[in-house]
């Protein structure tokens, strides 16, 4: 790092409640000469409610990679700069990469300023066991070729998985999730986190869906959908094979390229049965 350059500070900013801002933020946000906003409007009332007169200039999605290049510019001239999104981290489904990964490109150092994150508050008031890990989807596509894209890809995914859900695509959203990963899979819904009418419900989708049928969507929804449980692949895995004769299962790993013993293996183990099982049925059956 070019220690005559400026810093680029990826500030999180409060999601609903203004309490939740750090006193790191604050601070940043203070002492930065610019803050790089999605949307300049938002965010001033922002600093206005905690009396912040740093200069702010806009940087969204629409932003050509021009202005990231000028914003990259004014860094190595020595500016230090702060980049926000509307509400939250910013990057997690929010403006901001392009920035980030030209600054890093250009051996800008880029710290984080952690905060408030919709994601990881649903996550955590979810009530779903996290040992297996978890995996951020973010918003689900609305044209039909990706969606179902998607979904296909995440049918028999074993990790908890997070969703973003706008007001207009809820009801939609949620049916497409229940029919992907089936009506009992366990989920937990949340809208407005932090804010005054926050809500979480929680249980199973189709309870999920038919609780939402008859209100009318309103604000930012977070979904956490439970993964599918590895012992329901390894039995589905198993019971493929049930109609698949030992010789022909054989004989699949043989035509592939292994060798008889190594073809063995992984019969058995397709099976949940020892080598020697697969050995002995087949020397009856020779």
């Amino acid at each position: 790092m070019n220690d005559d350059f400026g810093k680029l500070y990826v500030v999180s900013t409060p999601i609903g409640n203004l309490d939740d801002i750090t006193f790191r933020a604050l601070s940043t946000l203070k002492s930065v000469d610019l803050i790089a906003a999605e949307d300049t409007r938002h965010t001033r009332e922002l600093l206005n409610h905690f009396d912040i007169k740093t200069s702010t200039t806009s940087f969204n999605e629409h932003t050509d990679i021009e202005k990231a290049h000028d914003l990259v510019a004014k860094l190595k001239d020595g500016m230090n700069i702060a980049l926000v999104t509307d509400a939250g981290t910013p990057i997690i489904s929010d403006p901001g990469v392009r920035l980030t990964k030209l600054a890093i490109d250009e051996g800008i150092e880029v710290l984080p300023i952690p905060g408030a994150c919709a994601a990881i508050c649903a996550l955590v008031s979810s009530g779903i066991d996290l040992k297996v890990g978890f995996s951020f989807v973010g918003f689900i596509p609305e044209d039909t070729k990706n969606r179902k894209k998607l979904m296909e890809n995440l049918k028999d995914e074993t990790r908890v998985m997070i969703y973003y859900i706008s007001s207009h695509n809820l009801k939609k959203d949620l049916k497409l999730l229940a029919d992907t990963f089936g009506e009992d899979r366990y989920a937990s819904l949340s809208r407005e986190l932090t804010k005054k009418y926050e809500e979480t419900i929680r249980g199973k989708l189709i309870d999920i869906c038919k609780s939402e049928e008859e209100r009318e969507p309103r604000g930012e929804y977070v979904i956490v959908v439970d993964g599918i449980d590895k012992r329901v692949l390894r039995d589905r895995d198993i019971n493929r094979w049930l109609d698949v004769s030992i010789e022909d299962h054989l004989k699949i790993y043989i035509d592939k390229g292994f060798d008889e013993k190594e073809a063995m293996k992984k019969v058995a183990k397709d099976r949940d049965l020892k080598k020697n099982d697969i050995y002995k049925m087949l020397k009856v059956r020779s």
